[in-house]
């Protein structure tokens, strides 16, 4: 059995280092999942159990089905094979145990959106008509205005906010309505590292604080290293599960792309070496000297 593949199976909360009051069923449960559109497979045999709290990290390559994946627990998207569960039901869209960060796409600046309404949009924005104004929705917003740290532009318009605070906003949006379950598709990317530290650190709270378990697609597996339990590793049609350090070896990786890989770990962070042109994502990577840029 190929490295890779020995690591195939249900992470359990014992097997992601999780202590024994964290045993309880999972939030989501993904039973020998496959995904792929037409003739085209993009992953395939993904089983996973997360529980409350845990922090699982999606990463692999542009177009390995990472969105997707998201897509199918969000039940927009049918699998090709195999069974997804939230909360022991199978999964629906509209789960009001979901919240979801989509990939980051800045308001445009016309937009007369106040940021309070834009966090309220998370407890009522599915309702036909306009909401009723209401002491408890107030609270919730005031509440989530603290939270995110956005009290001081609560009655600004979105589009005049920066990248970072559209985000916080959009966190505190899927989280006002409070969920079990967050998913968030790339949420730091175009942040500086100053931004990408505030993100994390607050999807990281959310998780702590109330036990909510998170999926969280990025590109870099560094700025959140110390906050996750679980990797989920798609490239090449599989799909790995692990520990970081089960998944980020060089034997592991060198089995997946059919190719030889170096992961080298220095000051605290991770960086891969060789991987194939088409795969720089997922990680960092050292640099070409070639003169272009990548």
């Amino acid at each position: 059995m190929s490295a890779a593949a020995g690591m195939m199976g249900p992470v359990t909360a014992e097997a992601a280092g999780r202590t024994p009051a964290e045993l309880a069923p999972p939030v989501l449960a993904i039973r020998d999942a496959a995904l792929g559109y037409g003739d085209r497979l993009l992953w395939s045999g993904l089983t996973l159990d997360v529980r409350p709290g845990q922090f699982v990290a999606i990463l692999g390559p542009n177009g390995s089905g990472k969105t997707s994946l998201l897509r199918a627990v969000l039940g927009t998207q049918a699998l090709t094979s195999g069974s997804i569960e939230i909360l022991g039901e199978p999964v629906r869209r509209g789960h009001r145990s979901v919240g979801y960060v989509p990939q980051q796409h800045l308001a445009d600046r016309g937009t007369p959106l106040r940021a309070r309404d834009f966090l309220a949009l998370g407890i009522d924005g599915t309702r036909f008509g306009l909401p009723l104004p209401s002491a408890d929705r107030r609270r919730r917003v005031d509440a989530m205005l603290d939270t995110v740290d956005a009290r001081a532009f609560g009655r600004t318009r979105i589009g005049s906010l920066s990248g970072g605070e559209q985000q916080r906003l959009r966190i505190g949006q899927a989280l006002i309505g409070d969920s079990r379950l967050l998913l968030c598709d790339e949420p730091l990317i175009s942040l500086d590292l100053h931004q990408q530290r505030a993100v994390s650190d607050l999807i990281d709270a959310s998780r702590r604080d109330h036990d909510r378990a998170v999926l969280m697609i990025t590109h870099d597996v560094n700025p959140v290293l110390d906050m996750v339990d679980t990797v989920v590793y798609l490239a090449n049609g599989q799909a790995l599960v692990g520990s970081v350090d089960d998944v980020f070896t060089s034997e592991v990786l060198s089995d997946l792309y059919g190719t030889p890989v170096e992961v080298i770990r220095t000051r605290g962070r991770i960086i891969v070496v060789g991987l194939p042109d088409h795969a720089h994502e997922g990680h960092e990577h050292a640099p070409h000297h070639d003169g272009a840029d990548h």
